[in-house]
C-alpha cells in the first residue's frame, strides 16, 4: 500500500525521522507554528515569534521553489537560501532560548533538529556544487 505525502507526514513523529529533507522541513515548520503558538503574549515574543515564523517556514518553501528551477544554478541558488534561513532561525531560537529559561527545553529539541536540517543542506550544497563554486 502506497502512502500518500501527507499521509507519510502525518505518522512523522518524534521517534521516527525522514530522511527526506523536504518531509523533514515541513515537520520543522508544523513544529514551529506550534512552538510559537505556546509562546508567551509579551511584546518581546511577537517581534521574535514572527521572524523565527518567517525564517524557519522559508527553509521548506525553498526547497519546493527549487523542483520548478529552469536551471542547476538556480537550483543550487534556492537552496543556499534554505540554508540562510535555517541560520537565521537558529539565532531567533537560541535568543529565544538564552532569554527565556521556560523555554530551553523546547528550543534545544528545535535547535537540534534545524542542526540536523542545516547538515543536510550543506551536505546537498556540496554535492551540488561538486569542485565547482557559484
Amino acid at each position: 500500500m502506497n502512502m500518500t505525502n501527507n499521509e507519510k507526514l502525518k505518522t512523522n513523529n518524534h521517534n521516527f525521522k525522514s530522511s527526506n529533507l523536504r518531509d523533514r522541513t515541513y515537520q520543522f515548520s508544523l513544529d514551529i507554528i506550534k512552538f510559537i503558538n505556546k509562546l508567551p503574549n509579551e511584546r518581546a515574543f511577537w517581534s521574535i515569534g514572527d521572524q523565527l515564523l518567517r525564517s524557519s517556514t522559508s527553509i521548506g518553501a525553498n526547497i519546493i521553489e527549487a523542483k520548478a528551477s529552469s536551471s542547476k544554478r538556480e537550483f543550487i541558488k534556492f537552496y543556499q537560501i534554505a540554508l540562510k534561513s535555517a541560520n537565521e532561525s537558529e539565532y531567533w531560537l537560541s535568543l529565544l532560548r538564552d532569554s527565556y529559561p521556560k523555554l530551553k527545553s523546547d528550543c534545544d529539541a528545535l535547535l537540534s533538529e534545524l542542526d540536523q536540517i542545516s547538515r543536510m543542506l550543506a551536505s546537498s550544497l556540496i554535492t551540488m556544487k561538486g569542485k565547482r563554486s557559484y
